[in-house]
């Protein structure tokens, strides 16, 4: 892994870690599931252009979190998620979810996954991007990585694939291994069409070895008569 870290960093920067408000990367990650980025931004920029607190969103009345969410997809049903998630952040935590962040990490993700509508991968961001724990969140991509390059196994759930891959990267890259494995798979590791034999890491993986071009023999000068 340190290797592929390494090679990787060569060919994609990883981004850096925001101060964006918790309660508004949880809205940005809810909007993320199942949705392009593109997509998912557009609906975070709507939302967010009128509502920004726990307080206002559970306030806010569906229909209208609906409209303004609809090009992200699933506008409904990520409607009502974010208007209950809202709802107990208020309820639980008086609209501030940072104390929950400041906690053991652990606890922290208990306290996380307890909320309606977030799971792991939804804990584990607000957990990485909100507090800078050194965890490693799990999505599409880097599922998809991660099995390709034999840190998991093609049945491994989320849980079992995080728990392998922190294993194998090294303490404090974990975060930094989570953005450049998501980028490796949107330009090179692609679910479809992947482009092996461009992939910058391919003399390192199982599967892109096999794409790997060889070099041609050198020439030896003939030596006069």
């Amino acid at each position: 892994m340190t290797a592929i870290l390494n090679r990787l960093n060569k060919v994609f920067n990883p981004w850096h870690l925001s101060n964006e408000d918790p309660f508004l990367l949880l809205v940005r990650t809810v909007l993320s599931q199942n949705t392009n980025d593109r997509n998912s931004f557009a609906a975070f920029s709507k939302l967010t252009s009128k509502f920004k607190t726990p307080e206002q969103l559970a306030k806010a009345k569906l229909k209208e979190i609906e409209e303004l969410i609809k090009i992200g997809g699933l506008y409904q049903e990520k409607a009502k998620r974010l208007k209950e998630i809202s709802r107990q952040i208020l309820k639980k935590y008086a609209g501030d979810i940072n104390p929950v962040l400041e906690k053991p990490v652990e606890e922290a993700r208990q306290e996380l996954l307890s909320l309606p509508g977030v799971g792991p991968k939804t804990a584990d961001i607000l957990l990485a991007f909100g507090a800078g724990c050194d965890i490693l969140p799990v999505d599409t991509h880097v599922f998809r990585v991660s099995k390709r390059l034999g840190f998991a196994g093609d049945k491994d759930g989320y849980e079992k694939v995080k728990m392998k891959l922190e294993l194998v990267t090294p303490p404090r890259r974990r975060i930094e291994a989570h953005m450049l494995l998501i980028q490796l798979g949107r330009k090179f590791c692609r679910a479809r069409n992947p482009i092996h034999g461009k992939c910058p890491i391919n003399q390192l993986c199982p599967v892109g070895t096999h794409y790997v071009v060889p070099s041609p023999p050198s020439r030896r000068h003939a030596h006069p008569r």
